[in-house]
C-alpha cells in the first residue's frame, strides 16, 4: 500500500530519530564530561554513595544510618556503590546520564505531541543543558526521579486519546516509585492526581466510579511508600522508618534569612529565563493536541508551586520544574521568528553559562585530585573516622569504620538540624569523641555552624590528638587530626 503524500518514508523516519538520539546524548556528554569521575560532584551524592556502600556492609539506612531522604534513592546507588571506588564513581555517573537523556527524549515526546514538534528538540536539549547551572550536573536525586515524572507525565498526556483510566492509573504507578526517590515530587504528584479526577469529571463519570478511581490513584502513589514501611515493620524499625521519613522534616529549623533570601535569588536568576520562553510559547498553536499543551502548562505551574512550598530553595530544587518547563519552551523554541538564530543562540549561552558555572563549583568545592590526597592523608589504617565536618565521601575512600550513625556532618553541627535528627547533637559528639577516633577531620567553619559544637570538638583535639595534615580541597583548607 502506498504511503501518503505527507508522510516519510519508514527508513527516513528511522535516520531521523536516530540522529535525534545522537544528538541528545553528544550534548548530555558534553555538558558533563569534565565530571566524570570526579568523587566530589556535590555533597548530597557523596552520601548517597557512602549510605549505599554501607548497605553493602549491612548498614540499614535510617537505623545504622540516619537521613531523610527514602529507601529508593539508596537503593538507585546500591548497584554502583558495589563496585570498587573509581568504578563506582564512574557507574552512578553513567546512570545519571542516562536516565537525563531518556528524560530529554520524553520531553521531545511531550512537546511534539503538544504541536510544538518545531521546537522539541531544542526543548530537549534545554533540558540536558539547564541543569548544569542548578547544581545538577551528577547524580542528584532529581536527575534520577524526573525520569519516571516524566514518564507519568507522557502517560498522561496519552491516555487523553486512548486507555483513559488504565494509563492515568499507571502515571500514579511511577509517581509512587518517584516517592520512594525523593518524597518532594509530592505536590507534582498532586496535581497529576487531581488532573485525572478533574477529567473524570468533566466526562461526566459517575460519582460512585470517580469515588473508587481515586481511591485507587492515592492506593497506587502510596504503595511503594508502604512497601518500605512493611519491610522495616518487619525488623522491628518501623519507629525509625516514620520518623526520618516523615516525622524529623516538622522539627526542622529554617535556615538563616540571609541565606534563604540568597537561594531564592539564585533560583528566580536561573529559572526566569526559562519561565518567561514558556510564557512565549502561549498561544502558539500547531497540529498538536490542545490538551496535553494546557496540561503541560498547568503542570509547570504546579512544579513552581512545589519548589516555593518545600522551602530551603537551594538551587538543585529547581531541577524538578525543567521537565515541563523544557516542555513548554519548545513552544518558543520552534517560533518561526526565534528557530533559526535566537533559539541556537539561547541554547549556546546556556551551554557557556553552564560549563563555566560547573568549573567554578569543581575549583570552589575541590577537585579529585584535592580529594585523592585528602583520602591519602586520612590514610587507611586501623581505627574509625569522624568526618565532623568535610566529605562523606571520606568513608568509603578510606574504608574507615564510622561511630555514629550520623554520617552526614550537617546532622550534628548545623543549627537548623539542631532537634530535628532524633538526637542531642553535643551529647552524640561528646560521644562520638569519647569513643576515640582514629581521625577527625574538619573543615573551617562556615555559615550555619553551632560554635558551641566546634568548640567541643576543637577541645577534644587539644588531648591526646595531633594536626597530622592540612590539605587543600577547593577554597578551603581541610584539617586532619590523628590519635
Amino acid at each position: 500500500m502506498p504511503l501518503p503524500q505527507s508522510a516519510p518514508p519508514p527508513h527516513f523516519a528511522r535516520r531521523f530519530d536516530v540522529t535525534r538520539w545522537l544528538i541528545l546524548v553528544a550534548v548530555a556528554l558534553a555538558a558533563r564530561a569534565v565530571t566524570f569521575g570526579d568523587p566530589v560532584v556535590h555533597v548530597d551524592e557523596e552520601f548517597y554513595f557512602a549510605t549505599a556502600r554501607g548497605m553493602w556492609q549491612g548498614a540499614l539506612p535510617f537505623v545504622d544510618i540516619w537521613d531523610r531522604k527514602p529507601i529508593g534513592l539508596f537503593l538507585l546507588y546500591w548497584p554502583a556503590a558495589g563496585l570498587p571506588l573509581a568504578w563506582g564513581i564512574l557507574a552512578y555517573q553513567i546512570m545519571a546520564l542516562v536516565s537525563l537523556v531518556l528524560t530529554a527524549r520524553l520531553v521531545f515526546w511531550m512537546a511534539e505531541r503538544a504541536g510544538w514538534g518545531a521546537g522539541a528538540l531544542p526543548g530537549a536539549v534545554a533540558y540536558l543543558l539547564w541543569p548544569d547551572l542548578l547544581n545538577g550536573v551528577g547524580g542528584q536525586a532529581p536527575i534520577f526521579y524526573n525520569l519516571p515524572m516524566a514518564a507519568a507525565g507522557a502517560l498522561i498526556v496519552l491516555s487523553a486519546q486512548r486507555h483513559r483510566r488504565l494509563l492515568g492509573a499507571a502515571a500514579m504507578a511511577l509517581v509512587g516509585i518517584t516517592l520512594q526517590i525523593k518524597y518532594s515530587a509530592v505536590f507534582e504528584g498532586m496535581f497529576f492526581g487531581l488532573w485525572l479526577l478533574m477529567r473524570e469529571w468533566r466526562a461526566r463519570t459517575a460519582l460512585w466510579v470517580l469515588a473508587g478511581y481515586a481511591v485507587l490513584l492515592v492506593a497506587l502513589a502510596l504503595l511503594p511508600t508502604l512497601i518500605a514501611y512493611a519491610a522495616y515493620l518487619d525488623r522491628g524499625q518501623a519507629d525509625a522508618f516514620v520518623y526520618a521519613n516523615f516525622g524529623s522534616i516538622a522539627h526542622r529549623n529554617a535556615n538563616p534569612l540571609p541565606e534563604m533570601l540568597g537561594n531564592i535569588g539564585v533560583l528566580v536568576l536561573l529559572l526566569s529565563p526559562l519561565v518567561a520562553m514558556v510564557f512565549g510559547a502561549r498561544g502558539r498553536v500547531g497540529q498538536g493536541d490542545a490538551s496535553a499543551r494546557a496540561f503541560l502548562f498547568a503542570w509547570f505551574v504546579a512544579a513552581l508551586l512545589g519548589v516555593a512550598v518545600f522551602g530551603t530553595w537551594f538551587d538543585h530544587y529547581g531541577l524538578p520544574v525543567l521537565v515541563p518547563g523544557a516542555a513548554c519552551a519548545a513552544g518558543f523554541f520552534g517560533r518561526a521568528d526565534m528557530r533559526r538564530r535566537v533559539t541556537p543562540a539561547i541554547l549556546l549561552l546556556v551551554a557557556l553559562v553552564g560549563q563555566i558555572a560547573v568549573v567554578v563549583n569543581i575549583h570552589n568545592r575541590g577537585t579529585a585530585a584535592q580529594f585523592a590526597r585528602m583520602a591519602e592523608a586520612v590514610g587507611r589504617g586501623p581505627g574509625c573516622l569522624y568526618v565532623y565536618s568535610g566529605s562523606t565521601m571520606l568513608y568509603p575512600a578510606t574504608g574507615r569504620c564510622r561511630l555514629s550513625r550520623y554520617v552526614v556532618p550537617a546532622h550534628l553541627n548545623r543549627a537548623r538540624e539542631s532537634g530535628a535528627t532524633g538526637v542531642d547533637q553535643a551529647t552524640e559528639v561528646r560521644r562520638i569523641l569519647a569513643a576515640h577516633p582514629a581521625v577527625v577531620v574538619m573543615r573551617p567553619p562556615f555559615r550555619g555552624e553551632r560554635p558551641e559544637i566546634r568548640a567541643i570538638v576543637v577541645a577534644a583535639m587539644a588531648h591526646g590528638y595531633h594536626r597530622a595534615a592540612t590539605v587543600p580541597m577547593g577554597n578551603e583548607r581541610i584539617v586532619i587530626y590523628k590519635r
